[in-house]
């Protein structure tokens, strides 16, 4: 037993849905980190050769919703479903991430596939830990379909050059190799 209530639970999932929206409207998920204690861990896989890990509430500010969210300004990461266990503390969460770049066609560009947070609650309304999940190569076939359009924004751009020229960034690690483990 994690010592917290359903209802507490509940209440973290609202606030953290209420500031994910705030920071999509403002292009600036940076405040989260507020959201996470001061020893919390957000780490996830990048494909087969390295994972990404932020240990730390400043280095989940800088680098997990800083240098990781830079260039995806005009994105949206709409929760489908929430699922609480209140027995462990952990909350899954399962999102869509969708572009406000349209296709010829009107629609807009989104991530196939399924994406989403594990959250582990720490107390007082903060994460203690965070693994987030997707599905990479749809994630590449879509940024290779938004470039082939010229749909890419220049902050998207800049993301994509700096993360193929100036291995590694901080944050990424070859699997295995991560300050903290993935799972």
């Amino acid at each position: 037993m994690t010592g917290f209530s359903r209802g507490e639970l509940e209440e973290m999932v609202q606030r953290w849905l209420d500031a994910n929206k705030r920071c999509e409207a403002e292009g600036d998920w940076r405040p989260l980190a507020d959201m996470y204690t001061e020893d919390a861990t957000y780490g996830w896989n990048y494909g087969p050769n390295h994972e990404f890990m932020a240990v730390g509430r400043e280095e989940i500010r800088e680098i997990a919703v800083g240098q990781e969210m830079d260039g995806l300004e005009g994105w949206t990461y709409p929760y489908q479903h929430v699922v609480i266990d209140e027995k462990t503390g952990d909350v899954v969460g399962f999102w869509k991430q969708t572009s406000s770049a349209t296709r010829p066609d009107g629609s807009n560009y989104q991530v196939q596939g399924i994406g989403g947070s594990w959250f582990r609650y720490g107390g007082d309304f903060q994460w203690s830990w965070q693994r987030d999940f997707f599905d990479y190569g749809n994630v590449g076939a879509l940024f290779m379909e938004m470039m082939t359009n010229k749909a890419m924004t220049p902050g998207m751009l800049t993301r994509i050059k700096k993360a193929t020229t100036e291995q590694p960034l901080p944050g990424w690690y070859p699997i295995g190799k991560a300050p903290v483990a993935l799972w």
